[in-house]
């Protein structure tokens, strides 16, 4: 792989500048949509729109789409002469966003109960994005990121990893809870409750934003940032948009519980 890298890119500061150009088109691709989605939902699950092409199995689209983003970074750090890799913070940061893709792609399918399909068009957007994410932001942290000795004893990198931590845990709570909402043999939706759900309607999505936030604390990099803000609108609009519904569908829903946001949003 390092030969095909070498081949596209003439230079180290060449392919630092196209990893940095990623990560700003991100950041546009974010603004873009942003403004699309204030007047639409993504579509999958109970919004899924299947003019947006033929319905893929929710297990098999879950595991796909998020894998390009765990084994593009397994074969570049496997691959590839990752110059960074052999300092503590670069291995920690690079550990975060294993994990989470590890977990994503090879358990959380596994454990999904039933799930309404998922239409082929978003399905592919996810697949590309898992893909490009992945390449920009395990290539910058193998070979381009620096940080200095004391790093891992900074606030930023205590503080990014304490919230990395809290997102997962409340991801992964807020999954428990949502499988677990319906009885064997039963249908239909109910009110989530437990946990962040007394206080937002997507506590699974305030978990995921809290995480790659805290990736981007800890790590200090365009190309995380670009992805915590990409990850805040889509998961934004997907939180906003469950609120709604929830509020439409069920009139004992609590009214107090917000969308986002604990109190606030």
């Amino acid at each position: 792989m390092d030969i095909l890298l070498s081949a596209i890119f003439s230079s180290e500061e060449e392919e630092q500048y196209v990893l940095d150009c990623m990560a700003y088109l991100m950041l546009l691709m974010a603004a873009w949509t942003f403004f699309c989605l204030l007047s639409t939902n993504v579509p999958y699950g109970r919004y899924a729109m299947y003019g947006h092409g033929f319905p893929v199995n929710a297990k098999f689209a879950w595991c796909v789409q998020e894998l390009p983003a765990f084994l593009v970074p397994v074969g570049l750090l496997v691959w590839t002469s990752a110059a960074k890799t052999s300092l503590l913070t670069n291995q920690l940061i690079i550990a975060m966003y294993l994990f989470h893709y590890a977990q994503r792609s090879l358990v959380y399918p596994l454990l999904i109960r039933g799930g309404k399909p998922t239409p082929f068009m978003s399905f592919a957007l996810a697949t590309l994005f898992c893909l490009y994410n992945g390449f920009m932001q395990i290539r910058y942290l193998s070979h381009y990121a620096q940080y200095p000795a004391d790093w891992i004893t900074r606030p930023c990198f205590i503080t990014g990893s304490a919230l990395w931590f809290l997102g997962l845990l409340v991801n992964l709570h807020s999954d428990h809870i949502l499988r677990n909402l319906r009885k064997p043999g039963e249908t239909g939706y109910k009110i989530p409750k437990g946990g962040m759900f007394e206080y937002v309607s997507g506590a699974n999505f305030l978990g995921e934003i809290t995480e790659w936030v805290g990736f981007a604390v800890a790590s200090q990099s365009v190309h995380s940032a670009a992805f915590a803000v990409f990850t805040i609108v889509i998961l934004r609009s997907r939180a906003v948009g469950h609120h709604k519904w929830y509020l439409a569908k069920f009139e004992d829903y609590p009214k107090t519980r917000k969308a986002l946001i604990p109190f606030l949003y």
